[in-house]
């Protein structure tokens, strides 16, 4: 079976029940990034963990390699290549963390009040650890094609621009 590409949501009819699936997930073959939101009965929304694995590594990985760079300035240039590099690793996990915010904006609906949702973004080899996941956790699953989720992303953001502009902000 040829690798897929997926969000899968993790729904929990009870807003509690999410931590030990949202802890087992960080180990899941394949995990990019997991989020998990909560509901209350009174439908306020709370975004309650995230976790990406591999964060800072391109933020560290930009400045050690600008740091390199630097070697020819000497320890001045060392220490500028190793600030502007960190920098520019920085500003890309932003724009990363900026488009998951516009993700969860999206799955916010589907968290039933009083629930909880565990978003998943993973490749998989084959959809069993999830699923075995989601059964031991009593969670309904449902996976959507990442390129069709970000499809929907940018849509969603699209239309949010078109809103603010029609506002003339």
């Amino acid at each position: 079976m040829s690798e897929q590409h997926n969000v899968v949501l993790l729904t929990f009819p009870d807003g509690g029940a999410w931590r030990p699936a949202f802890e087992e997930a960080q180990h899941l073959p394949g995990l990019r990034y997991a989020a998990a939101m909560e509901r209350s009965a009174d439908g306020l929304l709370e975004i309650k963990d995230t976790f990406t694995r591999g964060a800072g590594v391109a933020t560290v990985g930009s400045g050690v390699l600008g740091g390199l760079v630097g070697l020819l300035g000497g320890p001045v240039g060392v220490l500028l290549g190793f600030a502007a590099g960190a920098a520019l690793g920085n500003a890309a996990e932003e724009h990363a963390a900026s488009e998951g915010g516009a993700a969860l904006i999206v799955l916010s609906p589907r968290v039933p009040d009083g629930g909880a949702l565990v978003a998943v973004e993973v490749r998989e080899a084959s959809p069993g650890p999830v699923d075995e996941l989601a059964a031991k956790h009593g969670a309904g699953v449902e996976r959507i094609d990442e390129h069709a989720f970000t499809e929907q992303v940018r849509a969603a953001e699209r239309k949010a621009e078109q809103g603010r502009a029609d506002d003339g902000s």
